[in-house]
């Protein structure tokens, strides 16, 4: 396996969690080449309710992967042919989701206890960042995920029960402060993701109404993000995660309620418009397609579905256009997370 061509995600098994590690080959298949005990326990539950669960360093170096049956967060080294498990730490709240990396920085997002925590990457520890718990607009706002902003100088949260989206500007020292918090253009604001220069593209499940997934854009502001496209619809049910590629064109949203992935193309002030309601599919019609990511070459896109128990690949156009390249066996129905160096 190369470090450069790997794609990660855990198992969320309830007793013994694991990263599972999957090599790429040449041409975006994908074999699986074994798996690597995080110490800590998943909840054993299918559809673990967050995007980032797992995360990879800008150099691609280390994995961090949260356990949210234990509470804690390991990290992990690319080592060789395979991953070595360096440390395992508190989570600094309960039933940890999602995890964001920015250089050495990390924040961790605890669902149960509406809060993250900070740390810093320390060679092979993770070391608690003292003072940097923050708590999120509500106890009630069942956070989706956290990931920093390109420039790491802010952090963003989605807050489905609150049907906001919270931000804090991260200081020099790498605490996290200035809570500020609007309401989401559409209901139950779930994954994002960001363009190189910042636009943040959000997905809106709507509660799982049928046929009311959207997705949303926003700008950064000096306070947090400000509204650019409102919820703009993409026919489908359930969206759930959103990848950005790497030129900051186009955006893909899965749609967990019919096995679709939809497509919207960026303009440059962060505008959106839907491109392909259907630019993709995993198994058309049926539920499952989750956690998505793009490989940092920006070649393919790599989609989990957990029901069917395989992670599915397409090779990304110059346009936008999805190729499929196949499905890769090898997932319990608990997967979670996805990470592709």
């Amino acid at each position: 396996m190369s470090d450069s061509r790997a794609v990660y995600l855990q198992s969320n098994d309830a007793t013994a969690n694991e990263v599972l590690v999957f090599a790429r080959r040449g041409d975006g298949s994908l074999v699986s080449t074994g798996s690597v005990a995080t110490g800590g326990r998943g909840t054993g539950k299918p559809h673990l309710a967050s995007q980032s669960s797992v995360a990879l360093t800008g150099d691609g170096r280390r994995v961090l992967v949260v356990n949210a049956g234990s509470d804690d967060v390991s990290l992990l080294a690319v080592d060789g042919d395979g991953l070595r498990l360096t440390d395992r730490v508190p989570s600094g709240g309960s039933a940890p989701t999602s995890v964001a990396v920015s250089g050495s920085l990390v924040y961790v997002l605890n669902n149960g206890s509406a809060s993250i925590a900070g740390f810093r990457i320390d060679t092979d520890r993770l070391v608690a960042l003292e003072g940097s718990t923050r708590r999120l607009s509500s106890a009630d706002a069942d956070p989706a995920q956290v990931a920093f902003t390109p420039d790491g100088r802010t952090l963003a949260v989605t807050e489905r029960g609150t049907d906001t989206i919270t931000t804090f500007t991260v200081g020099e020292d790498g605490r996290a402060h200035d809570r500020a918090t609007i309401a989401s253009s559409g209901k139950t604001p779930y994954g994002f993701g960001f363009s190189g220069d910042g636009a943040m593209i959000v997905t809106e499940a709507f509660g799982g109404i049928v046929g009311q997934a959207a997705a949303s854009s926003y700008a950064l502001t000096g306070t947090g993000v400000e509204p650019v496209s409102g919820s703009i619809g993409d026919t489908r049910s359930e969206v759930c995660w959103a990848a950005v590629t790497r030129d900051g064109r186009f955006a893909y949203v899965t749609n967990f309620g019919d096995g679709t992935i939809s497509s919207y193309a960026i303009a440059g002030d962060g505008a959106l418009t839907l491109r392909d309601a259907v630019a993709g599919s995993t198994r058309l019609g049926e539920k499952g397609v989750r956690d998505e990511a793009i490989t940092r070459d920006g070649r393919y896109l790599y989609a989990i579905d957990a029901d069917a128990r395989r992670i599915f690949g397409w090779e990304i156009g110059q346009d936008g256009e999805l190729a499929a390249i196949g499905a890769f066996a090898g997932v319990p129905g608990t997967v979670a997370g996805l990470a592709a160096a």
